[in-house]
C-alpha cells in the first residue's frame, strides 16, 4: 500500500488531497508460491464495486463455544457465586 497526500490551500481549512493511492495484491498459494500479483491505482479504485451483502453469525446459543463463554463471562462478573441471578 502507498498513500500519498499533500496539504492544500487555506481556502480548504487544511484538508489533504489526495495524490497517490497504490496498492499491489499478491496472491500466494499453499506451497508459498506466487501466482498472482494485481497493481491498482487511484484511478482503477474508483471503478471497484463493492458489495453491500452482510455477513451471518455463525453461533447459537446451542454451541459449546458459546456455552463456554458465557460461563467464562459469569465466572468474571461473579467469582463467588454469590449474586443472585435475575
Amino acid at each position: 500500500m502507498e498513500i500519498q497526500t499533500s496539504p492544500t490551500k487555506i481556502t480548504r481549512l487544511g484538508k489533504k488531497t489526495l495524490i497517490n493511492n497504490n496498492i499491489l495484491i499478491l496472491e500466494i498459494d499453499k506451497k508459498g508460491l506466487l501466482t498472482k500479483n494485481t497493481f491498482l491505482n487511484k484511478e482503477d479504485m474508483n471503478k471497484l464495486k463493492f458489495t453491500q451483502d452482510t455477513t451471518q453469525k455463525s453461533y447459537s446459543k446451542d454451541k459449546f463455544m458459546y456455552e463456554f463463554l458465557y460461563s467464562l463471562r459469569q465466572k468474571i462478573n461473579d467469582p463467588l457465586g454469590k449474586k443472585k441471578i435475575k
